[in-house]
């Protein structure tokens, strides 16, 4: 019996009343003393990186080049990645749960890899513009792995991938609607800057973008198959619908969870409707499983999305899949009298990037990572749990696999008819600075993550690690108290 990387579903239901739960009760904030230690910490431990990054500010928007980088009170600047573990400038040590975003499933700068990508270098370069062997190397290996993937086309991210698979949707299908889950996010393009973050939202975060750009985009909340069946009746005679984009677990990595039947149900629906279904697995490919959520779902998407994790943490981490009638529209090149969906990219499949996928998931089947990081994400979830119980914490804690969840005020969670949405002392803005201060103690204390609300296990997190990491987490979490 083949073991999964997700070994438990949590519960819809179960969250949903923990959710609202923790956003209807006060704020959980550090208490004074603890949020003056760690501000204390940052000031004398880090100052090399306040210096830089303050520097920084007078080149680089905002002073670092990627959300990722943003931490409170000021970015870090890191020197060293290795394995589990990342050491900033001025020599802290740190515990790596941000995982780059996600790809980093083997853990950073894995030698195994790094030493095939040091030799091609050295033979090579970083790129010809012509085609190379481990193009094709890596190609045959997604589509191994990947039974609904055909054929693969590399891109240079995975915003670029969704960009590419909306278009080729449609394409194939001479339809213009796409459809996706509100919260979710695709990247950045004109026209999936749309229902961000929180579901309902439309447009809020297309600043600069014409309105024109998402009139054919629409969005359902998640688990709201009532929803999406209207949507695609609605559509039916007029523009009709191209395909319908999700995210597998839910939006932002299963922040928003969907329950265990969601992706059957949208395949049923986009069959009934002949729109074609889209799977976003830049998170979840690979790192839930070696053929990603469909393979742990057993649900075949038309067209998959990958980025991150193809390319084992090198750049021009992007790429498109799916059945060959589809992917066909995609052939580089021109070909008299065929249709083609037309993609580019200079740097995209580039030597270094194609090989650096072809060994790293190499090492991923070798070690069996997905697993492994699947149980330490349990353990560090269950400890999680054990900290807030012990500490009557209204938080709420669960995992799918290597992907974990924390979230301890909320303020993505509070939907936009809120009635406390605005409000100064328990809305969307304190609960937010809420946030930043809890991960300001667990970067204090040694935690690297996603917002302080996201944890991604990999193969270099021993049990050792873990353990030591939640009495690091304890010792921020025995420190909050609610808000008066």
């Amino acid at each position: 019996m083949t073991e999964h990387a997700i070994s438990r579903w949590p519960s819809v239901e179960d969250l949903t009343k923990k959710f609202d739960a923790l956003i209807s009760r006060p704020i959980v904030r550090l208490k004074k003393e603890a949020k003056a230690k760690y501000l204390e910490h940052f000031n004398t431990k880090c100052e090399k990186s306040k210096e830089l990054t303050t520097e920084a500010k007078q080149y680089i928007p905002g002073s670092v080049q990627h959300n990722l980088s943003f931490n409170h009170p000021f970015p870090l600047v890191m020197k060293k990645a290795d394995g589990a573990f990342l050491w900033d400038i001025d020599g802290n040590k740190y515990v790596d749960f941000l995982a780059a975003g996600g790809p980093t499933l083997l853990g950073s700068n894995y030698k195994p890899v790094r030493e095939k990508i040091i030799d091609l270098i050295n033979e090579c370069g970083p790129v010809t513009g012509l085609f190379h062997e481990y193009e094709l190397k890596l190609a045959k290996l997604v589509c191994k792995h990947f039974p609904s993937v055909e054929m693969l086309r590399m891109l240079g991210s995975g915003t670029e991938a969704a960009m590419a698979a909306i278009r080729l949707a449609r394409t194939f299908t001479g339809n213009r609607r796409i459809i996706k889950v509100g919260g979710a996010y695709h990247g950045w393009s004109d026209q999936l800057v749309y229902g961000l973050h929180v579901p309902g939202t439309g447009r809020l975060e297309a600043i600069g973008i014409p309105a024109g750009c998402s009139k054919d985009t629409q969005e359902f909340n998640p688990n709201d198959i009532d929803k999406l069946r209207k949507l695609l009746e609605k559509n039916e005679g007029k523009k009709g619908t191209a395909g319908v984009l999700l995210e597998p677990l839910g939006p932002e990595s299963g922040t928003r969870p969907v329950r265990r039947d969601f992706n059957e149900q949208v395949r049923e629906l986009c069959d009934d409707f002949g729109a074609l279904l889209i799977f976003d697995e830049v998170v979840t490919g690979f790192r839930v499983g070696m053929g990603g959520a469909q393979g742990f779902f057993d649900i075949t998407p038309d067209i998959t999305i990958f980025g991150k994790a193809i390319t084992g943490t090198y750049p021009a981490a992007g790429g498109l899949g799916g059945r060959h009638e589809i992917m066909e529209l995609l052939a580089a090149g021109v070909e008299s009298g065929k249709q083609k969906c037309y993609v580019g990219g200079t740097l995209s499949a580039n030597p270094i990037s194609c090989a650096a996928g072809y060994f790293s998931i190499l090492e991923l089947e070798k070690t069996n990572a997905p697993v492994i990081a699947g149980k330490m994400g349990d353990r560090l979830c269950d400890g999680l749990k054990d900290i807030n119980e012990r500490y009557n914490l209204p938080y709420v804690a669960w995992n799918h696999g290597s992907i974990v969840h924390l979230e301890t005020s909320g303020p993505m969670l509070m939907d936009v008819t809120h009635p406390k949405a605005l409000d100064e002392k328990q809305g969307v803005l304190p609960r937010k600075e809420a946030m930043e201060e809890f991960g300001m103690g667990l970067m204090a204390e040694g935690i690297i993550s996603i917002g302080a609300s996201r944890f991604y296990t990999t193969l270099a997190h021993t049990k050792e690690i873990i353990d030591d990491a939640i009495q690091s987490f304890e010792n921020v979490m025995k420190n909050s108290q609610a808000a008066e």
